[in-house]
């Protein structure tokens, strides 16, 4: 594990460590278009908008999971670095109980609220049949959701990055084959589809938590080592909370958006549903590095290697914007055969051609974002980290789709997130410059 961290080149770690992450991400965006593939296939539009419409409930999951999966693994990666092996045993043990605990209080919070979070999360009265029926499914499976984010974070602190990528990908393997079968001939729609994505992400729990007892020498899932002085539960916090805040401020982006999208019709709902789903073509890859890159910037920082940790922020900087750049020109001179691949519908190809070209125009600028956001995390820097995971689609975005839709209309609700996701760029390089000005000199 050292010689990794410490000596190896600095592409030759980086790529080691975030490759089998980037799979593992493309697998996760194969599930997501052949899902989105799927629900379009049933050529209901209320149906794929009802499921549009519960996309930021899956964020909302993932972003609670990220709590004790992202928060642990920053500062277990910081402990390595420090080797101090016998805290970071307790604090990943923690992390996976806690992770366990509120799962089962989300899944009853979901529940008994579900009625008032249908309708901010814009259900009408065509769409709410459909978007009930996807959201109780996604209530029950709040536990295993939560819980594969844990162990599938915290093993590659050790650098199991390749042990992680197996559990993520045969839980996606088996969700992917079980959406149409769900979806079709056993007649579910959109509930189907919910139980698919609960299925494989239970498998994945399963799967990884045997790879952590397998594998680990540091990782532990023994619960009697999974008490923690309140010192250690606030560093898991103050990162886990913002490391959630922006998977929930992406639930709250999505959710203002439909919301906003709503009074132009299901059509422009639905197409804005696929072009998100679309849109992670990019975005998933640039999160696989963003977080593969995680427990590299973590140990050089924790060590004190300034000079490494500097060279590895400078790698990842190129990495994440230059693959930005070439796969959004791309896809940009694809986008209507892209969004006629999922709905034979030409309001629907025409409103998701200029909703994806609008996303895509900012992507690189997304990519240094996820770099800013991540060195923050890894490196428990909570200021940081918190500005960072309530700009981008949180406040920024919300200021510029209410600018956007009074002065603009339509072209201003759609341009809203590219505007963003500059100043958020902006944001970052001077906190960047601010925070790591003495420790990289």
């Amino acid at each position: 594990m050292e010689e990794l961290f410490e000596s190896t080149p600095i592409p030759k770690a980086y790529f080691k460590l975030a490759l089998p992450v980037v799979l593992g991400m493309v697998a996760s965006m194969v599930y997501n278009l052949a899902d989105t593939y799927f629900v379009s296939q049933t050529q209901n539009t209320d149906l794929v908008a009802g499921v549009a419409l519960c996309t930021p409930l899956f964020s909302i999951l993932l972003a609670l999971g990220d709590v004790f999966g992202l928060g642990g693994s920053s500062l277990i990666s910081r402990l390595l670095g420090e080797k101090a092996y016998a805290t970071g045993r307790r604090v990943s043990s923690f992390c996976l109980y806690g992770a366990l605990i509120a799962g089962v209080v989300v899944t009853i919070a979901l529940l008994t609220l579900m009625g008032p979070i249908l309708r901010v999360f814009g259900a009408t009265s065509a769409t709410a049949p459909y978007a009930s029926q996807f959201y109780q499914i996604m209530a029950f499976g709040a536990v295993p959701i939560m819980v594969s984010l844990v162990p599938g974070n915290l093993i590659r602190t050790e650098g199991f990055a390749t042990q992680s990528m197996v559990g993520t990908m045969i839980g996606t393997g088996v969700t992917i084959v079980l959406d149409p079968i769900l979806i079709f001939p056993m007649g579910m729609g959109a509930a189907g589809a919910a139980l698919a994505t609960v299925i494989g992400y239970s498998v994945s729990a399963i799967v990884l938590v045997g790879q952590t007892k397998h594998y680990c020498q540091v990782i532990s899932i023994d619960i009697r080592e999974s008490r923690l002085n309140w010192a250690l539960i606030r560093q898991i916090l103050f990162i886990g909370i913002p490391g959630a805040l922006t998977n929930i401020m992406q639930a709250f982006g999505t959710t203002v958006l439909n919301r906003y999208l709503v009074s132009y019709g299901p059509t422009r709902v639905a197409a804005m549903g696929i072009v998100l789903k679309v849109y992670l073509i990019v975005m998933l890859v640039m999160i696989g590095f963003a977080f593969g890159a995680q427990p590299l910037i973590g140990y050089t920082y924790g060590a004190r290697a300034m000079k490494r940790f500097r060279q590895v922020l400078r790698f990842d900087l190129l990495v994440e914007v230059g693959y930005a750049l070439v796969v959004a020109v791309i896809m940009i001179l694809l986008a209507p055969q892209i969004i006629g691949l999922f709905l034979r519908n030409s309001a629907v190809i025409t409103a998701g051609t200029t909703m994806l070209r609008a996303l895509l125009s900012t992507t690189p600028f997304v990519g240094a974002i996820l770099v800013y956001t991540t060195v923050f995390q890894s490196a428990g820097k909570a200021g940081g980290a918190f500005i960072m995971s309530i700009a981008r689609q949180g406040l920024i975005f919300y200021l510029m789709i209410v600018i956007g839709s009074r002065f603009f209309g339509y072209n201003g609700i759609i341009w809203a997130q590219p505007v963003a996701d500059i100043g958020t760029c902006l944001l970052g390089w001077g906190l960047a410059r601010s925070i790591f000005k003495k420790a990289v000199e």
